[in-house]
């Protein structure tokens, strides 16, 4: 895909967001899942390392965002792990589909098209996207998972963790976000307990009712542990056209 085209100003203000807002976001105040649970979660890799969570959405396509490719550097994905130290299930990428409207944080969502499709197994499966584009009502308590870190400037959890969110009402979480954007596009998580992502969550899902309904965005910088603004998701319904328009190409 073409990279878009940004005027130096709109570069400005980009970087000046992402100082406040940190990407790559594990989890926090969680604890871990049961193995195998989450069939569709799989670990985005870069260099046979974790860098991002991800899930699949059919049988050739897992979801992520798209802040966790680096232009030039290729993904794999590990699939049907709990444990990610212990015997990968190793994917090939084929293709990346960035959303084209990517700037770095809106539309903050990618298409990983494995090289050959997966089956379905007790430990391999995708999950539901939304069916139409719909706000989930807020204080809908979801849940979020990830291979990150459980504090600030921790490190990266080996076995799988999770734990479950409350979903704050938009208008809200603008009046927090005093330093980044908060659009129609985008969802927050509540701030309950100080449960929520950190670094290396980055792509998971946010799950409601058995349905992958957000993408891990960011967070506020350097504070996973008592953050005074929200975790910010992609918002998938939003993206169900562009979605539905490539996974339908190849499956």
């Amino acid at each position: 895909m073409t990279a878009p085209l940004l005027t130096p100003l709109f570069v400005g203000l980009l970087i000046a967001l992402a100082d406040a807002a940190q990407q790559d976001s594990s989890i926090v105040n969680g604890r871990e899942a049961k193995p195998h649970s989450r069939p569709y979660m799989v670990s985005v890799q870069q260099n046979n390392g974790h860098i991002c969570g991800g899930f699949l959405v059919s049988k050739s396509f897992v979801m992520t965002a798209a802040h966790c490719l680096t232009w030039g550097q290729k993904l794999t994905v590990l699939l049907g792990a709990h444990d990610i130290h212990e015997k990968p299930n190793r994917a090939e990428v084929k293709f990346y589909h960035i959303h084209p409207g990517y700037d770095g944080l809106e539309n903050d969502i990618m298409l990983l098209q494995l090289k050959t499709a997966v089956k379905k197994t007790k430990v391999v499966q995708w999950i539901p996207l939304p069916k139409k584009d719909k706000d989930v009502k807020p204080e809908t308590v979801c849940s979020v998972a990830g291979w990150g870190a459980n504090k600030t400037k921790g490190y990266a959890s080996p076995r799988l963790l999770e734990v479950n969110v409350s979903v704050m009402d938009r208008k809200t979480c603008i009046k927090k976000w005093i330093s980044a954007q908060i659009t129609t596009k985008m969802m927050c998580g509540a701030l309950k307990d100080n449960k929520g992502f950190c670094q290396g969550d980055s792509g998971g899902p946010l799950v409601c009712k058995g349905t992958a309904v957000g993408i891990v965005a960011f967070n506020e910088k350097d504070n996973c542990n008592e953050p005074s603004q929200p975790n910010v998701y992609t918002q998938i319904s939003k993206y169900l056209s562009w979605v539905k328009c490539i996974i339908s190409s190849v499956n």
